[in-house]
């Protein structure tokens, strides 16, 4: 973490509590798409973000540098607020939530959009929710093994090793798909 970000925290964690928005224009993005990854929905990931940024303006005192960054511990907010989430999502959804045309969104590159995620989704339903976790985390967010180990609660080691087994089943669920493509015209 940034020299920057720490006094920022600290002048934070002492009451100037309007500079958070300055942590949350760092982070905001970043932890959007890390949620939207796990819930491949628009709204329920800034449903999401935003109680992960609510929690954390509510929590910002017991942030310890000395622990852990604060990259880490974010994300340790925001993947429980999506396990939150989970423990208390209903089965039945709004018609307006699942069918909106009222938006202005080209449904052509929508669906070409939602084809991919449902593809890339399926691949990663193959492996297990913890090396889906650490991939997503690594790639994507692009955090640091240790960070990883620190928002998950495992060791280093444990996690390289999930990453790299999570990584080789990936690419043999992606060999496996090239080949059956040919099948599909």
């Amino acid at each position: 973490m940034q020299i920057v970000e720490i006094e920022l925290i600290a002048r934070i964690q002492k009451g100037e509590l309007e500079l958070f928005a300055e942590i949350y224009e760092l982070f905001a993005q970043k932890i959007y798409a890390f949620i939207f990854y796990k819930t491949f929905h628009r709204e329920t990931a800034e449903d999401i973000t935003s109680q992960t940024f609510t929690r954390a303006l509510e929590k910002i005192r017991s942030f310890d540098s000395r622990k852990g960054s604060f990259n880490s511990w974010i994300y340790a907010i925001a993947r429980n607020s999506v396990i939150d989430f989970y423990r208390t999502k209903k089965d039945s959804k709004n018609i307006d939530d699942v069918f909106d045309l009222a938006s202005e969104t080209d449904i052509s590159v929508e669906f070409d959009s939602q084809a991919e995620f449902t593809e890339i989704r399926a691949a990663l339903r193959k492996i297990s929710p913890r090396q889906r976790e650490i991939i997503l985390l690594r790639i994507w967010e692009g955090l640091k093994f240790r960070e990883i180990a620190e928002v998950l609660g495992k060791s280093e080691a444990a996690v390289k090793m999930d990453f790299a087994r999570g990584l080789k089943s990936l690419k043999k669920e992606i060999v496996v798909m090239l080949l059956l493509l040919p099948l599909t015209f």
